[in-house]
Order: C-alpha cells, then structure tokens, then sequence
C-alpha cells in the first residue's frame, strides 16, 4: 500500500520594501518570473502599494500603456510591445462573483493567454485556477507617512511548486 502523497506546502517569502520604487523594482524583478496564464492575487490596504506594484510588472512585462488602477472600468488589457504576454489589471473590489462575472468582463483577451493580476481578488477569482501567486502587502495605518511595506508572497498549485521566490528579495 502506497503511503499518501503528503500535502505541498506552498511556497512563501516575506520581503520589507521601504519605498514606492522599490515596489516597483519588484514587480519588475516578478515580472521576469511570470508566463501566460499566470494568476496574481494582490491583496492590503488603500494605499498599499498594489497597483505599483502592477505598474512595475507591466514595466517587466514590457507592455503598452499606463498601469494605473482600473477601480472605475474594472479591467484593463495592456497588450505586450514585445512577444510576450498581456497584462490584464483586475480591480475585482466591485465584483461579486468569480469566474461568470470575469468572462462576462469581454476582456477581448484569453485568460491562459495573458499574466492576469487580480486586485481584491480574495474569495472572488480563486476558481481560475488551483495554481495562483498570493501576494499580500501590509502597511501601518492610521495617520502615518510611513512608506515601509511588508509584502508576502505565496506561490499555490504545480505552477508555483519548486519556484524559489526568495531570489526575489535580491
């Protein structure tokens, strides 16, 4: 009798970034790890710091347009200048479903086709797909001009299983 697969324990990094560029610098170094079909979960506070991180993928991505919050349209597609992916931006803060409400969005675009990053995306976009990166940015809050984020990275599923996301601290 075959013992029983045991459960993969995700793969997880915790990094401190103290500057808005340096948010972008690592959505530029993520970028690099990303491919088509690929599932970004940005989750934290107004203000955390989640669309620059975007903005930085998109710079790695090395797609067109300005990355800038889609909370009023909801998505964007930001088609590749190069051979590579699209960006689609979700702000799914407004959503109320999942997978219907997403494909109902007529992105233009096929989701296994393009890296998709997910903005408020908790218990709403989970269903895409078993293999996801969660990325969860805390600030202080209250009164405070504090730029320090701490930033958790969590890689689930097969896609991410072996991946070294501690690298990205570099």
């Amino acid at each position: 009798m075959e013992a029983p697969a045991a459960p993969h324990n995700p793969d997880k990094t915790e990094l401190t970034v103290t500057s808005p560029e340096q948010m972008r610098e690592l959505g530029r170094r993520l970028a690099k790890q990303l491919r088509a079909g690929d599932l970004v979960m940005l989750s934290g506070e107004l203000g955390a710091g989640k669309t620059t991180l975007t903005r930085g993928l998109g710079e790695g991505l090395g797609v067109r347009g300005a990355v800038t919050s889609p909370t009023f349209v909801i998505a964007r597609v930001h088609p590749s200048l190069g051979d590579g992916p699209p960006l689609v931006h979700v702000d799914a803060y407004r959503l109320s479903g999942g997978l219907d409400e997403m494909e109902d969005l007529d992105l233009d675009v096929s989701l296994t086709d393009s890296v998709i990053v997910v903005e408020w995306g908790e218990g709403k976009v989970e269903e895409l797909t078993e293999d996801r990166l969660q990325v969860v940015i805390h600030r202080a809050v209250g009164d405070t001009t504090d730029e320090v984020r701490h930033v958790t990275l969590t890689g689930l599923g097969e896609r991410w299983s072996g991946t070294d996301l501690s690298a990205l601290a570099a």
